[in-house]
C-alpha cells in the first residue's frame, strides 16, 4: 500500500533522468519522484532494481528491451509504493544535483506533423496558393539532423551565425536575425531495427522506449536563404533542446488517442490500427534578461493540445524504416512544431508574430518578434496525471557582443571529441 510517502502522480510518472551528486563525478541513473531524485545506481548496486540502471546513461537499459523496461517499472513502483524504507534510503534531494544529457543520441530526425502548423506557416509564405504541398497529406515529411548539438535542458544556446539574404538582395555572413525556438515532442528509440528490414506500423512501437520536450532552436533567416533544394541545414543544426527527464512511453497509456481523421487515406503501409496519438497538454513559457533582472516570472506564450498531431510516431516510424533504414538505440525522433488555429496557441515565433510582422507583447513595454539575447525560454507538458520533464534554455548574446567582452562565449557544453 502507499503510505503517502510519494504521491500517486509521482508513482504513475516515474521517468528517468541522468545526474551527478554535489561534488561527485559518477553519473548515476534515478527515477524524478517530484523534487527529489530515486538513485537507482545505489539500489543497482545492492540488486534490488535491473543491473542496466547502475550504468552512467539509459544506454544500456534501453537497449535492453521491453522485457526489462516493464520489469523494472514494476520493480520501481513496487519498492516507493510498498517498500518505502528500502526506497528511501536510495531517495536524494534535487538541490545541487546537476542533470546531464539522459542518452547517447545515436541520430535525430525531426518530422513535420502538425496540420496547423503546416498551414499557419504556408499562409505566411504563400498567401496565395495552397499553404500545403502537394504530398503533406501523403507522408509523414522529416529531415535529419545533428545528433552531436542535441543538448540536455538548461544548456545555455550560443547564438547562431551562418549565410542570409540582406534586404538587398545581398549576400552576407553574420548573427542571425531572426531566432526562433519550437515546440516539440520527442521519442526517444530503445531497441534497434535490422538493416533493410521496414518495420510494420504494428510494430514499431515496440522499439519505442519514452517520450521528452524537445525545442528545436531555428535561425529563421539562415533557414529560408540555406533550404532550397535541400532543406534544413545550419539554420537547425546549432542547438536542440531535450528535457532531462525521459518518461517510459507505458505511462501514457491512459491519454492515447487514435488522432484525427486522413484525408485522403494514407497508403496501406501509414495506415493506423492502433491510437499511438497522444493527449498532452503542451505550454511554452518566455522571460526575457529584463524581466529576469525585475524579479519577473516567465510569461505563457502558448498553450496547445498534441492529440490533433495529424501523423502520430507509429506512422513517422513506419516511414522512417519503410526504405529499409534501422533504427538504433538513442535515435530521437521528433514531431516537428506543435501548434493550433489560433492565437496563444501557436508552437513559434515565426508563426506567433506572422512572420515578424505583429510583434508579440511582453511585460515592460517590451515586444518580441524573434528572440533576442538573454531570452529564455522554457517547454513544459503533461498528460492526464503524467508530467514530461521541462526543456529550458536561455539564448547567450551574439557572437560580435561576446567578442567585444572578450571572451568566447559562456558556459556551454564541450566537445567530447
Amino acid at each position: 500500500m502507499n503510505t503517502g510517502e510519494v504521491s500517486d502522480q509521482e508513482v504513475a510518472g516515474l521517468a528517468y533522468g541522468v545526474f551527478t551528486l554535489p561534488g561527485g563525478h559518477r553519473r548515476r541513473i534515478g527515477v524524478r519522484l517530484g523534487t527529489r531524485i530515486l538513485d537507482l545506481a545505489t539500489l543497482a548496486d545492492a540488486g534490488q532494481v535491473p543491473e542496466q540502471l547502475a550504468a552512467p546513461s539509459l544506454d544500456a537499459f534501453m537497449a535492453a528491451g521491453p522485457a526489462v523496461w516493464n520489469e523494472a517499472r514494476r520493480t520501481v513502483t513496487h519498492l516507493v509504493v510498498d517498500r518505502w524504507p528500502v526506497a528511501k534510503s536510495a531517495v536524494v534531494d534535487t538541490d545541487g544535483v546537476t542533470m546531464h544529457l539522459p542518452f547517447t543520441v545515436a541520430g535525430y530526425v525531426d518530422f513535420y506533423s502538425s496540420l496547423h502548423h503546416a498551414v499557419n506557416v504556408g499562409r505566411i509564405f504563400r498567401p496565395d496558393a495552397d499553404p500545403l504541398p502537394p504530398n503533406w497529406r501523403h507522408l509523414p515529411a522529416g529531415y535529419h539532423g545533428r545528433a552531436s548539438s542535441v543538448v540536455v535542458s538548461g544548456t545555455e544556446i550560443p547564438w547562431p551565425s551562418g549565410q542570409r539574404l540582406d534586404e538587398g538582395g545581398g549576400v552576407s555572413f553574420g548573427p542571425s536575425r531572426r531566432l526562433d525556438f519550437e515546440l516539440e515532442v520527442g521519442f526517444v528509440i530503445g531497441t534497434c531495427s535490422t538493416f533493410g528490414e521496414p518495420v510494420p506500423i504494428d510494430q514499431v512501437m515496440d522499439h519505442v522506449f519514452g517520450v521528452v520536450l524537445v525545442n528545436d532552436w531555428s535561425a529563421r533567416d539562415i533557414q529560408a536563404w540555406e533550404y532550397q533544394p535541400l532543406g534544413p541545414f545550419l539554420g537547425k543544426s546549432f542547438a536542440t533542446t531535450i528535457s532531462a527527464w525521459v518518461v517510459p512511453l507505458d505511462a501514457f497509456g491512459a491519454v492515447r488517442v487514435p488522432g484525427p481523421a486522413q484525408t485522403p487515406q494514407p497508403l496501406p503501409y501509414l495506415r493506423r490500427h492502433h491510437p499511438w496519438g497522444l493527449d498532452l497538454d503542451l505550454t511554452v513559457k518566455l522571460r526575457s534578461a529584463q524581466m529576469r533582472a525585475r524579479g519577473l516570472d516567465p510569461v505563457t506564450i502558448c498553450r496547445v493540445g498534441f492529440a490533433e498531431q495529424y501523423w502520430t510516431v507509429a506512422q513517422q516510424l513506419a516511414h522512417l524504416t519503410s526504405n529499409g533504414a534501422p533504427l538504433r538505440t538513442g535515435d530521437l525522433v521528433a514531431s516537428g512544431t506543435v501548434s493550433g488555429p489560433g492565437p496563444g496557441q501557436m508552437g513559434s515565433l515565426l508563426e506567433a508574430t506572422r512572420g515578424g510582422v505583429e510583434p508579440l507583447p511582453l511585460p515592460g513595454d517590451e515586444t518580441r518578434t524573434f528572440l533576442q539575447p538573454g531570452d529564455e525560454v522554457i517547454l513544459e507538458g503533461q498528460g492526464g496525471t503524467v508530467r514530461l520533464g521541462e526543456a529550458r534554455g536561455t539564448v547567450t548574446s551574439t557572437p560580435a557582443a561576446r567578442r567585444r567582452a572578450g571572451r568566447h562565449g559562456p558556459r556551454s557544453r564541450r566537445s567530447s571529441c
